[in-house]
């Protein structure tokens, strides 16, 4: 790991666009920056949380392993992301496993300095709240998935997630580089490898997708959506 942080990319990140570029620089400094290799694990669910992370390039997927063993995919972050904000309003404990799922490079900043700042810049607590709340939705709106919607339906979501915010137009449709295995995929959508690659495979046949190793292209949205509702 290293402990330098080249260019401010902190005036990339929606948490911290509040601040002006003082205080960008003020906060900057008091940052560092780590790298992990895919499958290198950034912190283990039981872990005390005393650092904030931002996501500057890669993917991080945050998990949690029942008490048989079975893992389960919480969310996969990217760029611009933060990872153990929880911590900052509930001391604890970290409540999941964070794991590189590609090369990644973080800043980090303990809570102390963080504090620091959302005290004298309150303005600061409000981007934070959002990007709280928006993580809140999109766990609710996994659970509903998980009790109204069918396997191939919660696959097309979460196809369409990834998209939306790993995704760039091509040619042949919206490319999404999502770094994840099959049964990674699976964990994220809560069902069996087997049923997943099933789906995978009728949205192949139908021409809504083409599969590319760790990534996909998406080449119907239209129909795709359709059958995510």
């Amino acid at each position: 790991m290293k402990d330098t942080v080249e260019g401010n990319y902190i005036s990339q990140v929606p948490l911290f666009e509040g601040l002006d570029e003082e205080q960008q620089e003020s906060l900057h400094s008091k940052m560092g920056q780590s790298t992990l290799r895919r499958g290198e694990v950034l912190f283990e669910e039981g872990d005390p949380g005393t650092r904030l992370y931002i996501i500057t390039e890669g993917k991080v997927k945050l998990g949690h392993t029942s008490i048989d063993g079975r893992e389960n995919l919480l969310a996969v972050l990217g760029p611009g992301e933060i990872i153990g904000e929880l911590t900052l309003f509930d001391p604890g404990p970290r409540s999941t496993t964070a794991t590189a799922v590609s090369p990644v490079t973080l800043l980090h900043l303990d809570h102390a300095d963080l504090v620091t700042t959302l005290y004298n810049n309150p303005s600061m607590s409000k981007h934070m709240l959002r990007a709280l709340a928006r993580r809140l939705r999109r766990t609710n709106e996994s659970l509903a998935d998980l009790v109204f919607s069918d396997v191939p339906g919660r696959v097309a979501k979460a196809l369409l997630d990834l998209a939306e915010r790993f995704g760039s137009n091509t040619e042949n449709g919206v490319h999404v580089p999502h770094d994840l295995t099959q049964e990674e995929l699976a964990q994220l959508v809560g069902a069996s490898r087997e049923t997943v690659n099933k789906s995978l495979a009728d949205f192949v046949s139908r021409g809504w997708i083409q599969l590319e190793g760790r990534a996909v292209t998406l080449i119907d949205i239209e129909r795709l959506a359709r059958r995510a509702r």
